[in-house]
């Protein structure tokens, strides 16, 4: 009696409805995924948000105005095809640049919120995203607010040379005037935050709140234990291992950063009224 052949029917699921986990490799639904803020049901691993994503997770729903969307990169050095891939990113991202900046409420206190994405060149600091951060830091001078800063970064962009490592000096100098007038600046760093954008502006916030298990520092781990010839410490530059060594004052799991970010807010406000308080008593 001849077998009969039986045909095996494999079923195609279209890449943007599911998306596999790095580390468990499990195949999970993308809008549960979403409805989760990007974080595995299964073990947890923590996928990268965009920059609205992170808006959805901080801001209060419908209170973020984003601002300084004129400022756009341009090619001014003819970097070899740094304009298509610009383009690309701006594909995959959804956003004009490697970071969005706009008032927002967190929790009903208003705030400045700057948000990086790494999906754009990998959050990488050139020309105008240094341009955004500063205008962001002034605006927050000039309205008396508090500003957020969300940092994921590779570093500064390759393809904007010395106009991209200007920006640490101007970043810098802008939150040193920020801080002139007492209010808090927030720094949230998630994975990663490296480079330029490490050893500038991320790195000097009153209070540095750091999402559990990032990884932030300023050269990576391989090219260190490279440079070095020696192996580093288990768990070297995660946010935990930062926070054990004085680097990072918080560390929080995902789901908590907006109330703690609430809270810090909420304290920091209150002692400024306290002391401007007494101030005009004297």
């Amino acid at each position: 009696m001849a077998k009969e052949n039986k045909e095996e029917k494999t079923i195609q699921v279209p890449k943007d409805i599911v998306e596999t986990c790095p580390k468990c490799h499990k195949i999970l639904l993308k809008k549960e995924l979403e409805e989760n803020f990007k974080i595995c049901p299964c073990c947890g691993h923590l996928f990268r948000l965009g920059c609205k994503q992170t808006v959805a997770l901080l801001a209060d729903e419908g209170s973020f105005q984003e601002f300084a969307t004129e400022y756009l990169t341009e090619d001014v050095l003819n970097f070899p095809e740094y304009t298509t891939k610009l383009k690309e990113a701006k594909e995959k991202s959804g956003v004009n640049e490697a970071c969005i900046c706009g008032t927002a409420t967190i929790d009903g206190i208003k705030v400045i919120l700057c948000i990086l994405d790494f999906n754009f060149m990998g959050g990488s600091m050139g020309s105008v995203l240094g341009e955004k951060i500063t205008v962001a830091f002034e605006k927050a001078k000039r309205n008396k607010l508090p500003i957020v800063v969300v940092s994921s970064s590779g570093g500064a962009r390759m393809q904007e040379g010395v106009l991209s490592l200007m920006q640490m000096a101007k970043t810098s100098a802008a939150v040193a005037e920020f801080k002139k007038t007492n209010l808090p600046y927030i720094s949230v760093l998630t994975d990663p935050t490296t480079g330029g954008v490490t050893a500038s502006f991320a790195m000097l916030g009153d209070i540095h709140i750091a999402e559990s298990k990032a990884l932030i520092g300023f050269a990576g781990p391989r090219v260190i234990e490279q440079t070095i010839k020696e192996k580093l410490p288990d768990g070297f530059q995660s946010a935990e291992f930062l926070l054990e060594h004085g680097f990072v004052d918080i560390v929080v799991p995902r789901k908590e950063l907006k109330s703690t970010i609430s809270k810090v807010l909420k304290l920091c406000l209150n002692n400024l009224s306290i002391i401007s308080s007494k101030k005009t008593k004297k």
